[in-house]
Order: structure tokens, then C-alpha cells, then sequence
């Protein structure tokens, strides 16, 4: 029952996120490209009440995730967001008064299933409150040159899939450290109050993390279709979550022969994701140069 609050809080994030990437992805393809980054896209964007509406699904997702990383460890809250994906697309679906075709909703239990197989082997325990600094100095520099890396590779590629998923995983890697640095910030307004919450490095630099998480969402959004981003995204935060927990919190999971059925939920996790990136969405989901005809970007203006 400890675990029953974390969880909740933790799934009713992942589909508040789910919400905001539909609604975010719709705009970004609605307002002018470009090669690079381009500050002046989050202008543009802020004109648009369904970004907005995105906006506000994004603030109630970081309250979810923070009560959620507060109540529970970090290797049990950050994995529920692989259901992200399934949730993203369901949503997508609705809104665009669509079906998922029967191969989606096998893809989508395949996920179900595996995260539920592979939590439930794994048997996350743990919840170290506070992290010394001595070990969050090597993850901090190793995260960022890690986003700056794939951020440069990315700008060299045209818009299409590789840019979309490689923009997705500094995305992911964003969001994996600012979970970890939000779980410690929680824990010191919750131990210490506000004035500690508001003087701790923690909190500024989750902030951080966190608004250069959305950037590269947003550039990562519109650089390709979310097929490509999204699996990169909560993928790639689910995996290195699980490390960052076990490296900095000591939280632990179960080893010996529980690797196998460990091994075999990630398995399905990945087939589900792999299958559900396959299907095909609709033209609001896709990006300009996969879709056929010149004014391509244009029809996909004109949708509600």
C-alpha cells in the first residue's frame, strides 16, 4: 500500500504528459520551421491556445511527478512514463476521432505487460532523500556533455526522423536528471520548508534541466514525426532513471534469476514501442516531408 500514492501520482503524470505532447506536437507543426534552433519559436508558440492548453497539462504532469518522486524511489516513479507513449497515441486518437488499428491495441498491452512483468521482477526498493555532491558532480557533467553532444548532431541533420529522435533522446536525458534533481528539491521542502527549498542548488538546477527540457522537446517536435521522438523520449527516460536511481539514490532491484523475467519485460516494452512507432498516424502527428504533396505543411495547418 506505501507504493499505492507514488504510482498514482506517477500514471496520472504520464497521461498529463501524453496530453501536452499531442497537443504541443499539432501546434509546433502549425508555426514556422527552421534549421536550427530558434529562440523565437516559443513566441510564436505562446500565441496558440492549444500550446497553452499543453502548457497547462505540462504543470499539472510536474506536480503529479513531484508528489509522486516525494512518496516513492525514483526506479519505481521514473519507468511508469514508457507508458507515455501508448497513452500519447491513444489520446492522439481520440482527437483526431481515429482508431487505433488492432495491431496497436496488442502494442499497447505489450507494453502494459512488460512494464508490469519487468517492475514487478525488478522489485525497486529504496528511498534515499538526499545525494552528496561528490556523486552528483560526475552525472551533472556527464549529462550535459551528453545533451550538448547529440544537440550539435543533431543540427547537422536535415528534419526527419533522425533529428526528431535524436533531439528526443537529449530530451530524455533532460528529463531523467531533472527527475532525479526534483525527488532531492522535494525532499529538502518537505524536511527543511521553502526557505531551504528556495536557497538549495537543487531546485535552480532542475529548473534548469527542466527548461531546457522543454526546448528540446519543442525543436525535437517539430524536427520530425512523433514516432521517432516519442519511443526516444520515454524510453530513454525510463532507462537512465532506473541507473540514475540505483547510482545516486542506492536504490536496488532484484538480481540472480529475476533477470530473466526483467529481461523479458524490457523485451516487450520494446516490441510494443517499436510496433506502435510503426503505425501509421494521422496527418497532425506526421511531419511535413512524410506526408505526400507540396503543400504538405500547409494541409496540416488547416486542421482543428
Amino acid at each position: 500500500m506505501h507504493l499505492f500514492l507514488p504510482v498514482l501520482f506517477a500514471l496520472l503524470s504520464a497521461f498529463s504528459n501524453a496530453l501536452a505532447v499531442v497537443l504541443q506536437r499539432q501546434e509546433a507543426l502549425a508555426v514556422p520551421s527552421s534549421t536550427g534552433f530558434r529562440p523565437g519559436l516559443i513566441l510564436d508558440l505562446l500565441r496558440r491556445p492549444l500550446w497553452l492548453a499543453g502548457i497547462v497539462a505540462v504543470i499539472a504532469a510536474g506536480v503529479c511527478q513531484a508528489l509522486a518522486l516525494n512518496t516513492g524511489p525514483l526506479t519505481i516513479v521514473q519507468p511508469l512514463f514508457v507508458l507515455e507513449l501508448p497513452l500519447a497515441l491513444i489520446v492522439a486518437s481520440i482527437l483526431m476521432r481515429r482508431h487505433l488499428p488492432a495491431m496497436g491495441w496488442v502494442a499497447v498491452s505489450f507494453v502494459v505487460v512488460g512494464l508490469g512483468v519487468a517492475l514487478g521482477a525488478a522489485a525497486p526498493t529504496g528511498n534515499r532523500t538526499q545525494v552528496p555532491m561528490d556523486r552528483w558532480l560526475p552525472v551533472l557533467v556527464v549529462g550535459a556533455g551528453a545533451i550538448v553532444v547529440l544537440s550539435g548532431v543533431a543540427l547537422r541533420r536535415p528534419e526527419g526522423r533522425a533529428r526528431a529522435a535524436l533531439l528526443g533522446t537529449a530530451t530524455a536525458i533532460s528529463y531523467a536528471l531533472t527527475a532525479a534533481l526534483m525527488k532531492s528539491a522535494t525532499h529538502i521542502l518537505a524536511d527543511y520548508g521553502a526557505a531551504a527549498f528556495f536557497t538549495a542548488w537543487q531546485t535552480y538546477a532542475f529548473a534548469v534541466t527542466g527548461g531546457t527540457a522543454l526546448f528540446l522537446l519543442e525543436n525535437a517536435l517539430q524536427a520530425g514525426p512523433l514516432v521517432a521522438s516519442q519511443p526516444a523520449i520515454t524510453l530513454g527516460d525510463a532507462t537512465l532513471s532506473l541507473v540514475l536511481g540505483i547510482t545516486l539514490y542506492e536504490e536496488t532491484v532484484r538480481s540472480g534469476w529475476w533477470l530473466a523475467p526483467q529481461i523479458l519485460g524490457l523485451a516487450l516494452i520494446a516490441v510494443g514501442a517499436v510496433t506502435l512507432a510503426r503505425i501509421p498516424l494521422t496527418r497532425s502527428l506526421v511531419a511535413a516531408e512524410e506526408t505526400s504533396g507540396p503543400s504538405s505543411r500547409q494541409a496540416g495547418q488547416t486542421l482543428p
